[in-house]
């Protein structure tokens, strides 16, 4: 009904303009971007009520870059009313609370979907206050914890209002068409500030986010009792010492580069055989995952299995 009262005065204007707002996603590294853009409206956003979910088994693990203007999170909030004036006790954060809202609020951070609420609340009032938020701009960044492809699912949340403008009185299109995408299962950075760049340059190799690579388990595979054993040492053997024209010319010889960096001339070399030998023949319980200390390449968004 709000929307049909909003087509109509529209109609009734000279020069037609619609309210709308777009939302929009990008990824970078293992985090989305949640940005937005009022067009053709000249209020502004007071509030987001929004549902955002993501599938193929993926989880919202955290979220973070929060626009510090909307900074009011009705769905979490704690107000103690027992004073005069009532005081915050806690400001919460974007997440409703689904054990304190379970009437429409998605599952909440670790599992597929959350229920966002943020307004914005700034004096002096008003769209052309200095401190109220801009037109667009980033709303916030969620972190999805792993596998190759996910699609992001924005809509507007019911049981918080949807998107709000400052008029209230109008009820804007939300435009928040579904995003896919592809995450690199390496981050880089932790074995040096090239190991991604030379991860790419090498065709992303999956053998790199194997779980047990950075120890020596080349082959992906556990042999046995044992993840780094003699198939492992066989595939380092050809690999070592080479160049990098002669590294290229050996199939997956660039999965022997154990700790992804490039020593002098050579990329397979004795430290990478020396990591081997540390977990050679040894059981699952003195091989640590590569996201586990001792920390020698990565991070990682998941692994890659052969």
């Amino acid at each position: 009904m709000k929307k049909l009262g909003l087509v109509v005065a529209v109609l009734m204007l000279t020069t037609p303009v619609w309210a709308r707002v777009d939302i929009k996603c990008a990824n970078d590294g293992n985090l989305v971007t949640v940005s937005y853009a009022v067009v053709g409206e000249p209020n502004k956003v007071s509030g987001f009520g929004l549902n955002i979910t993501v599938d193929n088994g993926a989880k919202i693990k955290s979220i973070s870059d929060i626009n510090p203007k909307y900074w009011v999170y009705p769905g979490s909030i704690a107000i103690d009313t027992t004073v005069t004036p009532p005081v915050i006790t806690d400001y919460g954060s974007p997440v409703r609370d689904s054990i304190k809202y379970p009437g429409g609020t998605l599952g909440g951070l670790d599992t597929n979907g959350v229920s966002i609420e943020m307004g914005a609340l700034y004096d002096p009032p008003g769209d052309n206050s200095l401190n109220a938020p801009g037109w667009t701009g980033t709303l916030l960044k969620f972190r999805v914890d792993k596998t190759d492809n996910v699609c992001v699912t924005i809509t507007e949340d019911p049981t918080s209002g949807g998107v709000v403008l400052t008029n209230p009185t109008l009820n804007p299109d939300v435009n928040a068409p579904k995003f896919c995408f592809t995450f690199d299962c390496l981050i880089g950075g932790i074995a040096a500030l090239s190991e991604k760049t030379d991860w790419a340059a090498w065709g992303k190799p999956n053998c790199w986010c194997y779980q047990y690579q950075c120890r020596g388990d080349i082959n992906g595979k556990k042999t046995g009792l044992y993840r780094v054993q003699l198939l492992d040492l066989q595939l380092l053997v050809p690999a070592y010492n080479k160049t990098d024209t002669a590294l290229a010319a050996i199939p997956n010889g660039i999965c022997a580069d154990i700790n992804h960096k490039k020593t002098g001339l050579y990329r397979v070399q004795l430290l990478d055989l020396q990591a081997l030998v540390k977990y050679y023949n040894k059981t699952d319980t003195y091989v640590p995952s590569c996201d586990a200390a001792p920390l020698t390449t990565g991070p990682y968004n998941f692994w890659k299995v052969p």
